[in-house]
């Protein structure tokens, strides 16, 4: 039975419930630490990917938007200055005013 005894760990406390002296690292926690600092840059840098893509996706989306937006624009200002004209009427320069 006293060889099962000298197996087990000691455990130097004070009276108050902490350690005497802190655990000493080992290896593999040295090692876990140093994978695990890489793999937070790793997974930052694929986030920050990831949002440029997003990015870059949502504008793909929306410029078809816009293109059309503009080209119907510009039809219907060229169709009214087209019946302005077979009115009689010289349309003058239209400027865009915008007020806030």
């Amino acid at each position: 039975m006293t060889d099962s005894f000298s197996r087990r760990p000691v455990l130097d406390m004070t009276p108050e419930g902490e350690f005497r002296d802190p655990p000493r690292p080992s290896g593999l926690n040295a090692l876990l630490a140093r994978t695990s600092r890489i793999a937070i840059l790793v997974a930052l840098a694929a986030g920050g990917l990831l949002m440029v893509a997003l990015a870059i996706f949502f504008i793909g989306l929306l410029l078809p938007v816009v293109i059309g937006a503009a080209l119907i624009a510009s039809v219907s200002l060229w169709w009214r200055r087209r019946r302005m004209r077979a009115m009689g009427i010289e349309p003058t320069p239209f400027f865009v005013v915008m007020r806030r």
